[in-house]
């Protein structure tokens, strides 16, 4: 029921577009070798691998650079990475060289969360098409930056939010907005985790394997904690953005562009608390957020990172509760019930993806990196997440943040996000170290 099972078949290659297959041979021949399309992936740690096995199976793509600010993670995933039998990468600890080799045609972004806009902006200023993990920045100033440098720039930008490329959640959509479901009032969406505590850190040296300057990268400086890195910068406030922004926008993305909702008329968080309680963790790892629209839907998440119970079977996914059915969707199919509960039909994905894993590797990357590619090639009129979209998402988490931040429902501006609040709206943008600032 969970599934947390990597991509079956590696060596196969995945349908591109819309999830239609084509062979990498048939694909050739309308491109042509001198189209191949070079990558360069920064962030190389964690999703940065998920990325990796995407854009080696979409066709006449290479991957040729890896960029990480951590020279012995560097040099081990490009060693993997040739192990493989794929061409080995160049390797690069300082973002900025690839941004000017105008070989390159597209940068992957798979860094911790307060470089994603930074690295957004300054790739499609460069000239590069980008491919960019959520959530887009650590506050909504920086998704609006992202989307006033992609209109500027006319590059190609697809946001993470790989569900959206998901044959069998885009027939569940086409079966939402035809009425099968009736008027869908609501939508409940969760995470479970069973995370552990991340200890009390020292103030310390960083390993000489590490440019702690580089990673801290746009953020004020401040010292190096030993319980930081790689993974738990999530937890603090200065680098991360908390579970919702971690793994809600998921969940939450894919419920309201099933539900066709954009920004809500009030936004509450309740509940919240640290299970492992005196360790270094700044936030909640528990949560429940409400986003109330007109017309009485509203849009629940429960968070617990710390208690992996499932629900319905699942360790993340979405139910759909409307005035003919329901339906419980994740990111490997979906099933249908009646007024009653009882289950009328069943659509499982063919192949694959993890759900609740770090590295969240599986056949929705590649559904997405292709998707991507096809917009590039002209092949694809649309992505399937644009920054426009990711930006919606985005800021619905850092709203249910704000809330949490100031212990207060907003009052939120349906058609910009903006919360009535003066407190919530200190957060809507960050400081940056000097000469480090987003700039669209």
């Amino acid at each position: 029921m969970d599934r947390r099972t990597m991509i079956k078949g590696a060596g196969a290659t995945v349908g591109l577009g819309l999830g239609m297959a084509m062979s990498a041979r048939s694909y050739a021949r309308i491109k042509g070798a001198n189209d191949r399309l070079s990558v360069a992936v920064i962030g190389v740690n964690g999703r940065g691998q998920a990325h990796m096995g995407a854009f080696t199976k979409v066709p006449n793509v290479e991957i040729t650079h890896f960029c990480d600010v951590d020279s012995a993670v560097l040099a081990k995933r490009a060693g993997e990475f040739a192990a493989r039998g794929n061409p080995a990468p160049k390797t690069e600890g300082d973002y900025r060289r690839l941004f000017d080799n105008k070989a390159l045609d597209i940068i992957t972004i798979a860094t911790p969360d307060h470089w994603h806009a930074k690295l957004a902006v300054d790739g499609m200023k460069s000239g590069h098409h980008v491919y960019c993990e959520k959530p887009i920045g650590i506050a909504p100033a920086e998704g609006e930056a992202m989307i006033a440098a992609q209109k500027s720039t006319k590059r190609i930008l697809q946001v993470g939010n790989q569900q959206r490329s998901s044959p069998e959640t885009r027939q569940l959509l086409a079966l939402v907005q035809a009425g099968e479901l009736g008027d869908v009032y609501e939508a409940q969406t969760w995470y479970a985790n069973n995370r552990k505590t991340i200890g009390k850190g020292q103030v310390t040296t960083p390993p000489a394997n590490l440019n702690w300057d580089m990673w801290q990268g746009p953020r004020p400086r401040a010292p190096y904690r030993s319980n930081l890195v790689p993974y738990n910068w999530h937890w603090f406030w200065q680098y991360g953005t908390g579970e919702l922004c971690n793994n809600a926008m998921h969940e939450l993305d894919v419920a309201r562009w099933l539900m066709g909702l954009t920004y809500p008329k009030t936004v509450s968080a309740q509940g919240a608390k640290r299970f492992h309680a005196g360790d270094d963790w700044e936030m909640y790892d528990s949560l429940a957020l409400d986003l109330n629209y007109d017309n009485d839907r509203v849009i629940r998440w429960n968070g617990q990172s710390c208690n992996a119970m499932l629900t319905y079977g699942r360790g993340r996914g979405v139910l759909l509760l409307g005035t003919k059915g329901s339906a419980v969707v994740d990111r490997n199919g979906f099933e249908l019930y009646d007024l009653a509960g009882k289950s009328i039909r069943q659509v499982m994905a063919k192949a694959t993806s993890e759900t609740t894993g770090t590295v969240g590797e599986g056949v929705l990357d590649v559904y997405h990196a292709g998707n991507f590619v096809d917009v590039i090639r002209g092949r694809a009129s649309a992505l399937n997440s644009p920054i426009a979209e990711g930006h919606i998402s985005t800021t619905l988490c850092h709203l249910g943040n704000m809330a949490y931040r100031t212990t207060s429902v907003l009052i939120v501006d349906p058609t910009t996000g903006k919360p009535s609040s003066a407190e919530a709206m200190k957060l809507w943008s960050v400081a940056y170290e000097p000469g480090w600032e987003v700039k669209a």
